[in-house]
């Protein structure tokens, strides 16, 4: 896709380099990160598919082609003999999948696997000659690193001695366990320090200490996982890599094991993720999934950072970064508004989500959030991630404040809201709001206007109460991951309302127009409009008189109708419902139609068509389908149960006929 990059493009590439290198420095350099990882990764992703797309704006200089992190100055500097590579990274299945079929193509083979715990910590590359250890050295940026033998020797787990005389450099990971980390600080807020972050920053400020002293005092572990360069035989598979590791003593991680199958892998992912990893020590941020064999990696090699045999399937991020792309309104049941924030959809915590809650008026100003505003979600135990900040060195010049509405189409009467005496929330000046909206949708998503299964009172009502759906559009912005938040929502409800969702995409203009609720609008009305007008364009550009001079809708129609299509809040959903609509032409019936210029009134329960279907099918035959009988009436289609209407019929000499003979005349 090598088309010119666009200068918003390359403002945002520029401000995401600046800001990563930033965080990398404050993360690896001084070990005071201020983003969770999960989000440093979210903008570097961003990164990447910003210069994939416009090539011309790669860099190799640029944090995605380099690994991060300067030495200390106080600390040596050493020279790796080996490269120091860092994974790449999956966060879903799909991902996982697509590395598996490319390492399928690339080797022409179906491989096995070795899955590894994936420790937070810090990676120590060790050298041991003739068996003794000589040096242990930080990644850095994966050429030179810094000398920390001083501090490495006094964690007990690593041993000064292997079993046996061999020269070996391998590489592992140095971490503080879950427990110490509580501990620790603990005794920092004691002594009135600065705590930690999480436990890998507290390893880090560790290991990089020029006082051995403070490592010893902290209670460091350590786990070795590769073999860059021995003496003796290298091992032939990854498995009997950790075993050989293991025989000369060196702390090996005791859970990774060999799989024939990704679906071993993800159920080793999932057990992982869930429970097993509050049960260990030390903390896990994902699994590490190795080709087996050796000869196949040799085969694979490397990328200009990364293995190609080797990913690292991370555990789903608890914050992420992402965009508000609009600010709108939500109202509770006690006629509540709450603002929420419609959001760029993106995963976080395993579902992907497109909106967060932002509370009140007070919450939006303390934060400064903006409309265009990069933001840093969190997800908590809600439905809805809530906003902890935003990232303001990626704010574009066009972000703008959002102030809280006067009035709002969700409230009753003229749409007043009012801020609440004393407190940070607003409402709706009319009462019963909630109900009135939640009628509006039910309409919206019924039989005779979008027709979408599934959208009945009850969930309707539920979407509206956990601030999922307030207005018509919001519909076609639901998640599957968001609806299965939802009590009493399983994988096959969820499924089949969102296929009904997007089966209802495509609309004929008439459907729509009932579905708008707009005052005097029923389905003959709407029929009349669509037929005559064809397009959503010329009906909004259509003047109250030319509305008027349309057989069938009249002066009181056509004020109602030019006066919903004039107001500026109806515009705007339009607007935005066009975004997820096609809207298609309702057909003229054809000269010499079967019911051309006939009027027909459908009463009582029919054998097999509803009332709605019964009127559909009168209009698309050319007739008229009206509500009530009189002398101009050309026949009544009576089924069960045909009350008054049938009596008025045969009163005035009307011809009845029943369903069947209905349908033979359509046919004629």
């Amino acid at each position: 896709m090598g088309h010119m990059a666009p200068q918003k493009a390359r403002t945002r590439v520029a401000q995401l380099r600046e800001l990563l290198a930033h965080h990398a420095h404050l993360y690896y350099t001084l070990d005071a990160p201020e983003l969770s990882d999960s989000a440093y990764d979210g903008l570097h992703r961003e990164l990447i598919e910003l210069e994939e797309r416009y090539p011309e704006l790669a860099d190799t200089s640029s944090v995605t082609g380099r690994i991060v992190g300067d030495a200390l100055p106080e600390l040596s500097k050493v020279r790796h003999t080996a490269p120091q590579w860092s994974f790449n990274d999956a966060f879903t299945e799909e991902e996982l999948r697509a590395f598996d079929t490319r390492v399928q193509r690339l080797t022409g083979k179906s491989p096995t696997y070795d899955l590894e715990l994936k420790i937070d910590g810090l990676k120590i590359v060790f050298t041991y000659i003739k068996g003794e250890l000589v040096l242990a050295a930080t990644r850095g940026d994966g050429v030179v690193g810094e000398d920390v033998t001083h501090n490495i020797r006094t964690i007990v787990a690593v041993p000064e001695r292997l079993n046996r005389s061999v020269d070996l450099v391998a590489e592992g990971e140095v971490y503080l366990t879950r427990s110490g980390f509580k501990k620790l600080n603990a005794l920092r807020q004691a002594q009135g320090e600065s705590e930690f972050a999480n436990p890998r920053n507290a390893a880090a400020g560790s290991v990089r200490q020029l006082d051995p002293k403070v490592a010893a005092s902290r209670p460091l572990g350590a786990f070795l996982y590769d073999v860059a360069q021995t003496s003796e035989a290298l091992p032939q598979t990854q498995s009997e890599e950790l075993e050989y590791l293991k025989g000369l003593g060196l702390p090996v991680n005791p859970e990774h094991r060999h799989v024939n199958s990704l679906d071993e892998a993800f159920a080793y992912w999932e057990k992982w993720r869930g429970g097993a990893r509050d049960k260990v020590d030390y903390q896990l941020d994902g699994v590490v999934v190795k080709v087996e064999e050796r000869a196949l990696q040799e085969m694979l090699g490397y990328t200009g950072k990364a293995p190609r045999f080797a990913i690292a399937y991370k555990f789903p991020a608890e914050q992420v970064q992402t965009v508000i792309e609009d600010i709108a309104l939500q109202v509770g049941r006690t006629g509540k508004l709450t603002p929420v924030a419609h959001l760029r959809p993106v995963l976080v915590a395993g579902s992907v989500v497109a909106r967060a809650t932002l509370h009140n008026e007070d919450f939006i100003k303390e934060k400064d959030i903006r409309i265009g505003d990069t933001v840093i979600l969190q997800k908590a135990g809600d439905v809805i991630p809530e906003i902890v900040s935003v990232i303001k060195e990626l704010r574009s010049k066009g972000a703008r404040a959002w102030i809280f509405p006067t009035h709002s189409p969700l409230c009753g009467g003229d749409g007043s809201t009012e801020r609440v005496a004393g407190e940070a929330a607003h409402r709706c000046k009319v009462a019963g709001s909630f109900d009135q909206q939640a009628r509006r949708l039910i309409h919206f998503a019924g039989k005779s206007a979008l027709d979408i299964e599934g959208m009945g009172r009850e969930t309707v009502r539920l979407l509206m109460e956990h601030e999922l759906v307030s207005e018509f559009d919001d519909i076609f912005t639901l998640t599957k991951d968001e609806l299965l938040t939802l009590p009493s929502f399983e994988e096959t409800k969820a499924n089949n309302l969102i296929r009904a969702i997007g089966a209802a995409r495509r609309v004929a203009l008439s459907r729509l127009l009932i579905g708008l609720g707009i005052f005097h609008v029923g389905e003959e009305i709407a029929y009349l409009l669509a037929t005559h007008l064809g397009t959503l364009a010329r009906l909004r550009g259509a003047s109250e008189e030319e509305l008027s001079r349309i057989e069938g809708i009249g002066t009181v129609i056509g004020a109602s109708v030019a006066g919903w299509f004039r107001d500026a809040g109806n515009r705007a959903l339009l607007v935005r419902l066009q975004k997820h609509l096609r809207i298609t032409r309702v057909p003229l019936v054809a000269q010499g139609a079967p019911l051309q210029g006939q009027t027909v009134v459908i009463t009582g329960t029919l054998p097999t068509l509803s009332r709605e279907e019964a009127e559909a099918r009168v209009r698309n035959a050319g007739g008229k389908a009206a509500a009530s009988v009189s002398a101009k009436t050309s026949f009544v289609v009576a089924g069960e149960a045909a009350g008054s209407k049938l009596a008025k019929a045969q009163a005035l000499g009307v011809p009845v006929v029943s369903e069947i003979d209905f349908l033979k005349k359509l046919n004629a």
